[in-house]
C-alpha cells in the first residue's frame, strides 16, 4: 500500500502493523500508549506521509470519552456475552463503557437513550427491542450520535449494522435435521418482537420448501422475554394435544428449546438419536447454558467475538469519519453447527 494514499485510520494500522484500537488511543492520546508503541506508530507516520482527520477528531472531542451500549434484555445470557466482549474491546482502546438494558420495554428503551444523549458519547452500539422499538426515534438518536446497529436490525436506521446472518442459521439446522431424520417443524412463539425470529420463520419456509418440503409450523403463546416458560408451557399442551406433526422439532431458538426439553422430561418423552428416544429438538443462539441442558443442545451458534469486534471496529471507523458513510453499512456473519446429543 506504500504507493497508495492511505484514506483512513483503518488502513493506516493495517500498514503499521499496529492494532486499530491502539492507533485511534494514540490519536486522542499519544501519552496513553507505550513509549516503544508510541515511537513506532510515529515512525509509520512519517514513512507513510498519513495524516488523520483533524475535522473529524476535534469534532468527536466535543464529546466525552464514553462508548454507550445498549441491548435489549440483559438478563438475557446471550446479550450478556455480547455486551461483555463489547465493554472490554472499548476499555481497551481507551474509552468507558456505559451499558444499558431496555428491558424488553420500549419506554426503557427511549430512557436509555436519553440517558446516553446527557453523558454526550463518542459513539454507541445499539441492539433495539424490533417491533416494539419506536423506530423513528432512534433514527432522530442515530443522526444527533455515530450509532452502529447489532445483533437485531430494523431498517434503514443507523449508519451501519453487524449482526449473524439468520438464513444461514436455518439452513444449516434444516439441512442437517432432513439429512439425518424426519424433517423439522419449527416451534415458536405466535407473535415475536424479535426481527431475528421473523426472519427465521421465513428461513424455515424457504428451506423446507427448496427440499420439496411442506413447513411446519407449531406456533405457543407467549410474548416479551420469558422464553423458556412459553417452550415450557407450550411444549407440554402441544405433547399432551398431539399437536407435533414430526419427530424432529426446530425450536426459533435456544432459550425456547430450553422450555420445551424440560416440557419433554415432564411428558416423559426421551430426547435424543439413540434407542427408545421419542423426539430429536435443535434450537439456534448457542445459548451459554446449551451444551449443560440434558441431553445437551444441538444449536446453530452466533460467532459472538466476530460480531462484537466488527462491531466496535466499525463504530471506531465512523467516529474517525465524523458520525456517517457514505452508504449504510451491513455486515452479517455465518453462523456454525453444533451438534450435541438432542439431536
Amino acid at each position: 500500500m506504500d504507493g497508495d494514499k492511505i484514506r483512513n485510520m483503518e488502513e493506516f494500522a493495517a500498514v503499521a502493523g499496529i492494532s486499530r484500537p491502539t492507533i485511534s488511543k494514540y490519536f486522542h492520546d499519544p501519552d496513553s500508549v507505550k513509549k516503544s508503541t508510541r515511537a513506532r506508530i510515529e515512525e509509520a507516520l512519517e514513512r507513510h506521509d498519513y495524516r488523520p482527520n483533524i475535522f473529524a477528531m476535534n469534532q468527536n472531542r466535543k464529546l466525552t470519552r464514553t462508548i454507550g451500549i445498549v441491548v435489549p434484555y440483559l438478563a438475557d445470557p446471550v446479550f450478556g456475552e455480547i455486551a461483555r466482549t463489547i465493554e472490554q474491546r472499548c476499555i481497551k482502546a481507551g474509552y468507558r463503557a456505559a451499558l444499558f438494558s431496555s428491558h424488553g420495554e420500549q419506554a426503557s428503551e427511549i430512557e436509555a437513550l436519553e440517558s446516553l444523549r446527557s453523558l454526550r458519547p463518542s459513539g454507541v452500539l445499539l441492539a433495539p427491542l424490533g417491533r416494539f422499538s419506536d423506530r423513528d426515534f432512534i433514527a432522530e438518536f442515530c443522526q444527533e450520535f455515530p450509532t452502529v446497529l447489532f445483533d437485531r436490525d430494523i431498517g434503514d436506521v443507523g449508519a451501519a449494522f453487524v449482526g449473524s446472518d439468520n438464513m444461514s442459521f436455518v439452513s444449516q439446522s434444516v439441512e442437517y435435521l432432513t439429512r439425518t431424520g424426519d424433517a423439522p417443524c419449527f416451534f415458536e412463539m405466535k407473535n415475536p418482537s424479535n426481527p431475528n425470529s421473523i426472519a427465521r420463520r421465513h428461513g424455515y419456509r424457504e428451506a423446507m420448501q427448496a427440499r420439496g418440503l411442506e413447513p411446519m409450523f407449531v406456533q405457543v403463546d407467549g410474548e416479551g422475554w420469558e422464553f423458556e416458560r412459553s417452550g415450557y408451557e407450550g411444549g407440554l399442551r402441544a405433547i399432551a394435544n398431539r399437536e407435533l406433526p414430526t419427530h424432529t422439532v426446530l425450536c426459533s431458538n435456544d432459550r425456547l428449546a430450553i422450555g420445551f426439553l424440560a416440557a419433554c422430561y415432564e411428558s416423559g418423552l426421551r430426547v435424543g438419536r439413540g434407542s427408545g428416544c421419542a423426539l430429536r429438538v435443535a434450537g439456534h443462539d448457542d445459548h451459554p447454558h446449551a451444551r449443560f441442558t440434558c441431553p445437551s443442545l444441538t444449536t446453530v451458534a452466533h460467532e459472538y467475538d466476530t460480531v462484537s469486534e466488527c462491531g466496535v471496529e466499525t463504530l471506531f471507523e465512523l467516529i474517525e469519519q465524523g458520525g456517517s458513510f457514505d452508504t449504510r453499512r451491513e455486515k452479517r456473519f455465518p453462523a456454525r453447527l453444533m451438534l450435541r446429543n438432542s439431536a
